[in-house]
């Protein structure tokens, strides 16, 4: 990539496929955006552009390039295919940017340190302590997976992990017609959209099979699914 093409990929704003971080700091965080890119068809991650599109680049592109590659090597998983370039901006400055390919492996996960305790602000405790929530163990990780949703990355729902999941299998996705699928269809004819938990209501079913046929429809195609931070909803397949 050069510097014309850099300029061109900054113009076009943050959008599905492209996301700018004027520096690496916090670069835990950073890697969620790497994860999002990788479950929803790839994109470019530059480093050294403001928000605003101003493309001020990095000084010290090194220290930059180490401390993000050692973050996805250790918060990825599994591993992420991706290519790095350098593009010079003058006076001695750099962007980095980072192509995240689509991957076959979906879904990727963050691996996160688990949330603190607050039972420790409740109970009472003796000393310097008192008050002050348990630190979790460093080895506590936790899964998170995140996909891309316009300009945002936001944390994937227990359906949209499954449909990554499942999204590439080549076997043909069957199911049975039956009343819960009807009641569903008669929803959607009168509504716009449905969530999970409209679904279990209007059937009469566990959300737990709610979600399961939802994902199940998803992936024979019959209906289409919107992930948001709240809750996800699903229409009829265009």
């Amino acid at each position: 990539m050069d510097y014309k093409t850099l300029r061109e990929l900054v113009r076009q704003g943050e959008g599905k496929h492209i996301e700018f971080k004027l520096k690496t700091n916090h670069p835990e965080k950073i890697v969620r955006e790497i994860v999002a890119f990788a479950n929803s068809g790839g994109g470019y991650l530059l480093i050294g552009v403001g928000d605003d599109r101003s493309i001020k680049g990095l000084k010290y592109a090194d220290e930059d390039e180490y401390l993000l590659v050692r973050a996805i090597e250790k918060y990825c998983s599994p591993g992420i295919e991706y290519e790095i370039e350098r593009i010079s901006i003058g006076e001695e400055r750099d962007v980095l940017v980072f192509t995240i390919l689509p991957s076959p492996k979906r879904p990727h996960y963050v691996l996160q340190p688990a949330e603190t305790s607050l039972a420790a602000a409740k109970t009472p405790t003796t000393g310097t302590q008192k008050g002050k929530p348990h630190a979790a163990p460093q080895n506590n990780l936790v899964k998170k997976t995140y996909i891309r949703v316009a300009d945002r990355s936001i944390q994937a729902s227990w359906e949209m992990r499954e449909i990554l999941r499942r999204q590439d299998d080549d076997r043909n996705v069957k199911f049975q017609y039956g009343d819960k699928e009807r009641k569903l269809m008669q929803h959607l004819d009168q509504h716009q959209s449905v969530t999970v938990a409209d679904f279990a209501s209007v059937a009469g079913i566990s959300r737990n099979i709610a979600s399961k046929t939802l994902v199940l429809l998803v992936l024979a195609n019959v209906l289409d699914v919107h992930p948001d931070e709240t809750v996800d909803r699903f229409t009829v397949h265009a």
